[in-house]
This record gives C-alpha cells, sequence and structure tokens, in this order.
C-alpha cells in the first residue's frame, strides 16, 4: 500500500477528475478499504480541501468549490498544458483574463522543472497564433457560466441580440463552446425554437442557470466547431480575395497557410487564395507576411485595400512623415 502522503496526493488527483466518485469505485482504485478511504478524505479536509460525502449503498464523494481556492494536483502533460493554455488566453481578447493569464503563467512557469520549460517554449516557438486583429471581446464572466452549464449539463436562460438587433430571451441546453476566427460561440439546443443553433457570446447577456438538469442530444454534425463553420456559411456567404505575395513560398505559407491556399509562382511570388468573411479579415493576413502584395479581385478587396492605403498614409502625413512611394503595379492593387 503506498504512503499516506502520496496516497492523500492520489486521492486529490482523482477528486479532481470526476464531478462525482462513487465510494467503492473510489477505494478500488487507491487499492485501500472504504474505511481507510474515509480516513485519507477526513486528511484531505484538514487540509483545506472541500470533500462533500454522501451516505448510503450508492453515496460517495465529490470535490466542493470552497472559501479560497486550494493547491492543485496536475500531472506533466497538464501543466504543459497549462502554461501553454495560459499564453493563448493571455492573447485570447476574454475581458479580465488577458492580465490574470499573465500573472498565473508566472507561478507556473517559476515552478516548473527545466525539461517542462523545454516542452513549454517548444510548442511556443512551432506554433502559429492566427489573431491577427482586433475581434469582439468576450466577457470573463459569461464565458464561465456557459462553460459550467455546458459541463453540468444544466439548462440556461439568457439575453440574445441577434444578427438583425432583434433582442429576446432564450432558454437553452448548452452543448459546447466553440472559438473559431476570433469569435467564442455557443452551440446549444433552443427549447424555444426547437432547434439547435450557434450563439455568439458577445451577443449574449444575463445568462442564469435553472438548476434544472437534461439528458444530452445527438448533434446534427461530426463536432460542434463542424457545426458553427455549418452554420456560418449558411448565414453569411464567404468572400474568397485572390492575391499575388512577393514574397517566398514558405514565408507566405508560415503565415497564411493555415486559413488559405497558397501556390509558388516559380518567380519568388505567390498566388494566395484567402476565404473570409470580410475583406477586412483577409487584408489582416496579407499585411501579416510584411511583404509587397496586389489584390486581384473581388473588387470589394480592392476598394478595401484602396481605403486602407489612403487612412495609412493621411496617418502619417498628420505626424509629418512622408510617403515613400512604391513601384507602380501591374494590374488590380
Amino acid at each position: 500500500m503506498a504512503s499516506t502522503g502520496t496516497r492523500a496526493l492520489q486521492l486529490l488527483s482523482l477528486l479532481q477528475t470526476h464531478r462525482y466518485w462513487p465510494g467503492q469505485e473510489l477505494a478500488d482504485k487507491l487499492g485501500v478499504s472504504p474505511r481507510t478511504l474515509r480516513r485519507d478524505v477526513e486528511r484531505l479536509r484538514d487540509l483545506g480541501y472541500p470533500v462533500d460525502a454522501t451516505r448510503g449503498v450508492a453515496g460517495g464523494y465529490q470535490l466542493a468549490a470552497g472559501a479560497s481556492l486550494p493547491p492543485l494536483v496536475v500531472d506533466d502533460d497538464e501543466a504543459v498544458a497549462l502554461a501553454v493554455g495560459l499564453r493563448t488566453a493571455a492573447q485570447s481578447g476574454i475581458a479580465g483574463v488577458d492580465e490574470a493569464s499573465v500573472r498565473a503563467l508566472a507561478k507556473i512557469v517559476q515552478v516548473m522543472p527545466p525539461k517542462l520549460r523545454r516542452r513549454v517554449d517548444a510548442l511556443r516557438t512551432t506554433t502559429l497564433s492566427t489573431a491577427l486583429g482586433p475581434a469582439p471581446t468576450a466577457d470573463a464572466a459569461i464565458l464561465t457560466a456557459l462553460a459550467q452549464a455546458c459541463r453540468d449539463e444544466e439548462r440556461i436562460e439568457f439575453a440574445y441580440v441577434a444578427r438583425d438587433g432583434q433582442a429576446s430571451t432564450r432558454a437553452v441546453e448548452p452543448h459546447r463552446l466553440v472559438s473559431i476566427e476570433r469569435r467564442w460561440y455557443l452551440v446549444a439546443y433552443d427549447l424555444t425554437r426547437f432547434d439547435w443553433r450557434s450563439f455568439r457570446l458577445d451577443r449574449i447577456a444575463e445568462p442564469r442557470p435553472t438548476g434544472t438538469r437534461f439528458r444530452p442530444r445527438a448533434l446534427p454534425a461530426e463536432d460542434a466547431a463542424e457545426y458553427v463553420r455549418e452554420s456560418l456559411h449558411n448565414v453569411v456567404e464567404p468572400l474568397v480575395v485572390e492575391a499575388v505575395v512577393e514574397a517566398p513560398y514558405d514565408r507566405v505559407v508560415e503565415v497564411l497557410g493555415r486559413w488559405s491556399t497558397v501556390e509558388d509562382n516559380g518567380d519568388g511570388s505567390c498566388a494566395v487564395r484567402i476565404t473570409a468573411d470580410s475583406s477586412d479579415w483577409a487584408l489582416f493576413g496579407l499585411a501579416a507576411v510584411d511583404a509587397p502584395f496586389r489584390i486581384v479581385g473581388p473588387e470589394e478587396a480592392v476598394h478595401a485595400a484602396a481605403d486602407w492605403g489612403e487612412r495609412f498614409t493621411r496617418s502619417a502625413a498628420a505626424l509629418g512623415i512622408e510617403a515613400v512611394p512604391g513601384p507602380a503595379p501591374d494590374g488590380p492593387l
């Protein structure tokens, strides 16, 4: 049998992975008797961990919310995932989360052994963020309330403003939260419309848990992310922007390859096709390559680029900076 201290850490780790553990199953997992399990639970309570117990044949244990956050037990893979996730959260655009993520990341990295720090740095240097421009800010409290409702399979109500500006109150069975193209969405079964819907988080307000649990329904898609993508495609006809970028193929793929198609022209330039919901988003991507580019079409993107150029030129002039003329383009801007 493991030592008391080791067993307590194992018990804590197990309690943190499940919302509820039947007593006998938990005892079997630890290889101890129910009586020893009860003593170990008491030790955790003495250390400040709030463990709720249910008596009876079907009784069990559950780690409850306490007055303060006690130390957590995480393994190596979980520690790396936390660090990488916090780096992403620091740039997430979630109000109140970015600064807190930086503070939490500093605490985690400080106590990491060197081998785990190297893993975190390797992941950071070999992955690429596609958040190239501003996006609607998601409220941290709303995000947390919806995440808890998804986890607990609890019906929730909230105020919602649709694309056309119409306000309504929705009652839903939440399924998953999805982040796509710099925006957060809630995938849920709408109890008013009797159908599945995706809701933008920046249009949700005043989420209210109802205390009513539900049995999960089958999602009419492979996964929640695919459902949101299909919903967006059905609502907004995607815009395909074609451009020629004067940069090596490897550089263009490094920046744009995740959300565009890139073809090497063989002369130091690349043909790029970007599918986006607006020309502004495509222009963010082209500008991120940091190389000259020429937009082939559509006309909407050509005009948007010209408008951007005029605005930047006026801004430079206001600062007393003279614009340096570049070579004349062969075709559209």
